[in-house]
């Protein structure tokens, strides 16, 4: 049968010690910032794109809720007509 690590972790954190910890923890850290790869022109104008395209489409949903609750609450509250829009 197999042992889980769960034991030797509980060890090991007990043995390091707090700044032993703290290392193992930013020589992990930094190992896996080398993993980390630029992308490349084309990929960032492509992200950049989708980014702002979906900024743009938030924009207007949040826009239109907006005046279309405060017509709503207007008519409610103040009597205001809904139409004309402005």
């Amino acid at each position: 049968m197999a042992e889980s690590g769960k034991g030797t972790e509980a060890v090991d954190h007990k043995r390091r010690g707090f700044f032993g910890t703290i290392a193992r923890f930013f020589a992990e850290v930094m190992s896996e910032l080398k993993k980390v790869v630029t992308p490349t022109r084309k990929e960032l104008i492509n992200m950049f794109g989708v980014v702002l395209g979906f900024v743009v489409v938030m924009i207007v949903i949040v826009l239109t809720v907006d005046f279309v609750f405060g017509k709503l609450v207007g008519f409610a509250f103040a009597r205001t007509p809904i139409w004309p829009l402005w």
